[in-house]
């Protein structure tokens, strides 16, 4: 018994002081961030914008890898079964964390398992905004012109059951409008089609959305957070009288694959919240329309097991589904 007990021991120091060693010599080479949307949408935006100051920190590229598809399965996929060494890394967002185990019975990695949760990098307030063709100027008049002629207003999503999806959804469940859903492989996408005005409404991230919302290019009837958004201070939210109480708001984060030792993930974690905490990035954040708010490995997870479960409950009170 003392043999195996002392061959025991020896086994956790090893593997501790492996882990130590993996997170001491970390990064000796370039750094993937994978993106399971592609370019041009919100969470594309506030990675590459990490992205761009980690490299400076580790010196080596971190290198953003766009892998759209199946609402952010296809890219978190890849990491699930990436290599669990640091190497590789996912900006996950409300939809691929909180909100697919809820929409899908059946995905290609475990949710509950696939990941270690790295560190939250920032909220993302929603902004409800239309193409400037249509005759609205604020909320009631977009919602009385959805009701005089429901079915023949569209809005697009950055895909089927994300974050932006069931905001619209929960708007039209609470002012009783309908609205056809056409859901794109990301915000890029769905933002080039409002734009076109091949759609009318679309709830996208304040982040991908305030340039053009800036230059007149849409029109912004709300945003979604409790609080008016600096980026747009003048756009009123959907809880200043059109809609009391409403709230939803997307975010995004680094996660790591699962087995990856908590030595390096403290490390990275680490490494985020500092550079997140620069004021040239929390003020180019801002300035886009995200809210910085990096935290801790633990708290990250516990905010992704906290909006699991509200939004399980919203699908479910919904009937929300995906084809």
């Amino acid at each position: 018994m003392k043999k195996i007990a002392s061959a025991l021991a020896l086994a956790l120091a090893a593997a501790g002081a492996c882990a130590q060693g993996a997170a001491a010599g970390w990064p000796s080479r370039p750094v993937t961030v994978v993106v399971p949307f592609p370019p041009g949408g919100g969470t594309d935006t506030g990675a590459r914008i990490v992205a761009e100051q980690l490299a400076k920190k580790w010196g080596q590229p971190v290198v953003i890898d766009n892998k759209g598809g199946a609402a952010g399965q296809i890219g978190a996929d890849v990491v699930a079964k990436a290599k669990p060494d640091g190497y590789t890394l996912l900006m996950g967002n409300i939809g691929t964390q909180a909100i697919n185990p809820s929409l899908y019975a059946k995905m290609p990695y475990d949710p509950d398992k696939a990941f270690a949760p790295v560190a939250l990098v920032a909220d993302l307030p929603l902004a409800m905004m239309i193409n400037p063709s249509v005759p609205a100027r604020n909320v009631r008049e977009f919602v009385a012109l959805a009701k005089a002629q429901p079915g023949k207003l569209t809005y697009s999503s950055s895909g089927a059951g994300g974050g932006p999806h069931l905001a619209a959804e929960m708007f039209k469940d609470a002012t009783g409008s309908f609205i056809l859903h056409v859901p794109y492989r990301g915000g890029g996408p769905a933002i080039a089609d409002l734009l076109a005005g091949h759609v009318q409404l679309s709830f996208m991230t304040v982040l991908e959305a305030s340039g053009h919302i800036k230059a007149g290019k849409l029109r912004a009837l709300a945003v979604t957070s409790d609080k008016r958004v600096p980026a747009l201070p003048d756009v009123p939210t959907l809880s200043e009288g059109a809609l009391p109480g409403f709230n939803s708001i997307s975010w995004i984060g680094i996660l790591a694959p699962a087995g990856t030792p908590r030595e390096l993930v403290e490390k990275i974690s680490a490494d985020i919240r500092e550079v997140v905490a620069r004021e040239d990035v929390k003020d180019r954040l801002v300035q886009l329309g995200a809210v910085p708010n990096a935290t801790t490995p633990d708290r990250f997870s516990a905010l992704i097991d906290n909006d699991r479960k509200r939004y399980a409950q919203i699908i479910r009170e919904r009937r929300i589904t995906v084809n």
